[in-house]
């Protein structure tokens, strides 16, 4: 791809060829630059749409997942036309009809340690887009074996996170948190929610940093991790340093190449199937309605949150929220027969999990949550 911008080119761009720190020679910068977003969703949005609209010349894609209509409510780059396409095709289309001058590469598949340097060398920057610790370490480690700047962002409710890690002028990702957190300490956005506008607050500061990157202006965040919070629109900054210890950019560090991080961080990188509490401890909804329709029916325990009451609920279910229920074991029966649920079956699976431990040994997952009872049971039921 020719460096050289053409008329209409210059004319797309005229308001950073006015900027003395882009210019045209800038711009001719961000042509032949290329960068690779890891995530088409809520960050993934805004990040690729606004790279592809400063000129990236080359802008990879990868995600493994299709669209969907919850997704709408922050991931813009997608649109209600595009719901069960795959992301990666919806998303290149969009960028395509934003920016034709420019190269848009998809990779429809997990971001793996099997595929993950092959992809990403092709590369200038990496920014994650992700919302799991198996890949935000892997996309880390990788751009420290392969000495690119990793641009950094994470969203949770109404609070937000974002930075530059470049393990070579400053701290990586393990640098700030060397191990990830006990799995399910933390909730995903789609257990816990996120204001839709946030993503795109972060995903635009991400896309901000990784054009300060490629121009080589401005004082990227390398050595800081700036903090959002939306609700009282505050900015605050904590300065990082590199760590000695670390044990992949540190002096002596000892992981020299990409490991199991599913298995590292004790939760998969993508749902792989989501709401399952493992072999023998599952349910299905079907199977649930015939239990409830005999004489001694099971007690229904919903771990839900008590606002997710408003949306749907069973009839007859007990409302112990999950941060709630390790100290009120006590209201449980445990030499009753029980079923937990939630929304879609993860934060039930760490109930059971926790009761069992605590000695309750009749107790079942409900695969799916209480969504998977809204589409096979009670359609009257929102899906959520």
């Amino acid at each position: 791809m020719s460096t050289e911008l053409s008329h209409e080119e210059i004319l797309r761009y005229s308001r950073h060829l006015l900027i003395p720190e882009v210019g045209l020679e800038g711009q001719k910068k961000l042509k032949s630059s290329s960068a690779l977003v890891i995530g088409t969703g809520g960050l993934g949005s805004p990040v690729a749409l606004y790279l592809a609209a400063a000129g990236i010349g080359r802008i990879g894609l990868v995600d493994f997942d299709v669209v969907d209509s919850s997704n709408l409510q922050r991931q813009v780059i997608h649109g209600t036309a595009t719901i069960g396409k795959l992301k990666v095709e919806s998303a290149r289309d969009r960028l395509n009809d934003l920016n034709p001058d420019i190269q848009i590469d998809v990779y429809n598949e997990p971001f793996t340690s099997e595929n993950a340097i092959r992809i990403a060398s092709q590369y200038d920057i990496l920014i994650d887009g992700t919302d799991n610790f198996a890949t935000r370490y892997l996309t880390n480690d990788v751009c420290v074996f392969l000495g690119k700047p990793n641009v950094y962002g994470s969203i949770f409710r109404f609070d937000g996170q974002a930075s530059v890690f470049d393990a070579r002028t400053g701290p990586c990702y393990r640098c700030l948190f060397p191990e990830p957190p006990p799995p399910g300490l933390v909730p995903s956005c789609a257990e816990g929610g996120v204001l839709g506008v946030l993503p795109g607050t972060i995903g635009t500061i991400q896309a901000t940093e990784a054009l300060k990157v490629l121009l080589g202006i401005g004082s990227p965040l390398i050595g800081k991790l700036l903090l959002y919070n939306a609700l009282d629109m505050s900015f605050d900054y904590v300065n990082l340093k590199k760590n000695p210890k670390c044990r992949v950019c540190g002096p002596n560090a000892d992981i020299k190449e990409l490991i199991d991080y599913e298995e590292f961080c004790g939760v998969p990188g993508r749902d792989h199937d989501e709401g399952s509490a493992g072999a023998g401890w599952d349910i299905d909804a079907p199977q649930l309605a015939d239990l409830l329709a005999q004489a001694d029916a099971p007690l229904l325990l919903d771990v839900r949150e008590p606002h997710e009451l408003e949306i749907s609920w069973l009839d007859n279910a007990v409302n112990i929220p999950l941060g709630a229920l390790a100290a009120r074991l006590s209201e449980l029966d445990s030499a009753r027969e029980m079923v937990v649920f939630c929304k879609g079956g993860t934060r039930s699976a760490r109930a059971l999990e926790l009761l069992v431990s605590a000695g309750f040994k009749k107790v079942k997952n409900l695969h799916g949550g209480i969504n998977a009872w809204a589409q096979s049971v009670d359609t009257n039921l929102p899906v959520y």
